[in-house]
């Protein structure tokens, strides 16, 4: 090949390094990618849709986390961190979604390394390539990412990258109340009376809540922090009544004998004790099939003709990634969890716990599409398994390997306890 074959690619191949790496979402997960790129010098932007950072945390920082503090810092971040002065929390306590965000995420998207590479108000609608949709091939890998940004102002833009970090998330998708992964016939009539994951039921929200019937629907530890503070909240405010509706005989995986997890054990005893006592009321073998006004509140009915009534219903039934904004994308993703194929296998939730989900990195995150990784809660698609640290050792990896350091890139730098440690928000974290 002569040189004047080699030049064009040459300048194609500058052309994209000198772009920035697009970091999507600043959560716990986005600002450790951020703490990673800075770090090591790269250029990077973070888009986050809201206008401030971990949004998503904020929804449900009146949780506390079953982790603590040693588990929740990214090392990287630490470091950035430590260089300003600010005071690590002390290791050994557990914060609440709050304490994560005002003691930890916010100092590090303060800081000067990361605070100017982030916008606020900007929602990543779809990312592609430039100048090509999925099915061109040739110069795939040398064209620019096209990241199609909407501004808080709702002026849409489209913005370059090298490379794309997805770490977007899936609080804002949550799964479905029905069986079948669909929503019951008829629940846009009753959407006033449903509410999200994980509502603040002693703070914020009491007034939605006190003197109400509420049935919450799920079976993981998000549904169990929620009942656990509808009882406390029915010995508050007289009238309070609680239902805990689930689609199996049991909820095993709430209600383990033995945890070795302090938090998460401390969880599932409580629950079993407030059931024994009668003051949560359980519905089980219960498949939804469809929702109807009734009497000022809904009545949900099931696929085998149960009805059951109530003032409120909370959607506890876990999360699921968007992929709509992807759809230009050469994914390889499993067909059940929906995440990255060889990761799939190490996450599925019919095997695994958190405990049990080996550290990974951009190996197992990897795509067709070179140059994009998803991370994150979301990389675990539909598993509700996901634990925080392994989040930090997944964009560690990945940004070892964006930056050329394949020997760092793949060295597993992670050591978790033998049972895991999970988090609170979402399903098992």
């Amino acid at each position: 090949m002569t040189l004047l074959d080699l030049t064009p690619r040459v300048q194609a191949d500058a052309r994209l390094d000198a772009l920035p790496i697009a970091v999507v979402g600043s959560g716990p997960v986005g600002l450790a990618a951020a703490a990673h790129l800075a770090r090591r010098g790269i250029p990077f932007c973070v888009f986050e849709r809201a206008d401030t950072v971990a949004a998503a945390v904020r929804a449900w920082g009146h949780t506390r986390l079953f982790s603590p503090w040693e588990h929740l810092i990214d090392d990287a971040a630490r470091a950035l961190l430590a260089d300003t002065g600010w005071q690590e929390p002390p290791g050994d306590v557990a914060p609440t979604g709050d304490a994560l965000v005002d003691e930890y995420l916010t100092p590090l998207a303060e800081h000067p390394a990361v605070a100017p590479h982030i916008r606020f108000g900007a929602t990543v609608a779809a990312v592609s390539r430039e100048g090509m949709d999925r099915t061109r091939t040739a110069g795939r890998g040398r064209a620019p990412f096209v990241l199609r940004v909407t501004e808080s102002d709702g002026t849409a833009v489209d913005t370059l990258a090298r490379a794309v970090i997805d770490a977007s998330g899936t609080w804002a998708t949550p799964a479905a109340l029905g069986s079948n992964g669909l929503d019951p016939i008829g629940l846009d009539a009753v959407a006033e009376h449903v509410e999200p994951a994980l509502p603040d039921v002693l703070g914020r929200d009491r007034a939605r809540f006190a003197g109400r019937h509420t049935t919450v629907v799920g079976a993981g530890h998000s549904a169990a922090n929620t009942l656990i503070a509808l009882a406390t909240l029915a010995q508050l405010a007289p009238g309070t009544r609680t239902t805990w509706l689930i689609r199996n005989r049991a909820a095993k995986r709430v209600t383990t004998a033995d945890d070795d997890l302090e938090g998460r054990g401390a969880l599932g005893s409580r629950l079993e004790q407030l059931v024994a006592a009668g003051r949560v009321e359980v519905v089980d073998s219960f498949e939804i099939a469809s929702a109807a006004p009734h009497n000022g509140g809904v009545r949900l009915s099931g696929t085998r003709g149960q009805t059951h009534d109530s003032d409120l219903v909370v959607t506890s039934t876990g999360f699921r990634p968007d992929l709509a904004m992807l759809r230009e994308l050469r994914l390889d993703l499993d067909d059940i969890v929906e995440a990255p194929r060889r990761l799939a296998p190490m996450i599925d939730p019919n095997v695994h716990s958190c405990g049990t989900v080996e550290p990974h990195g951009y190996r197992e995150l990897s795509h067709p599409e070179a140059g994009f990784y998803i991370v994150g809660m979301k990389s675990y698609g539909r598993a509700p398994t996901f634990l925080l640290r392994t989040g930090y050792e997944q964009v560690r990896s990945v940004v070892a390997w964006l930056a050329g350091d394949a020997e760092s890139a793949g060295r597993i730098e992670l050591t978790l306890p033998a049972t895991g440690v999970c988090d609170a928000g979402g399903g098992c974290c």
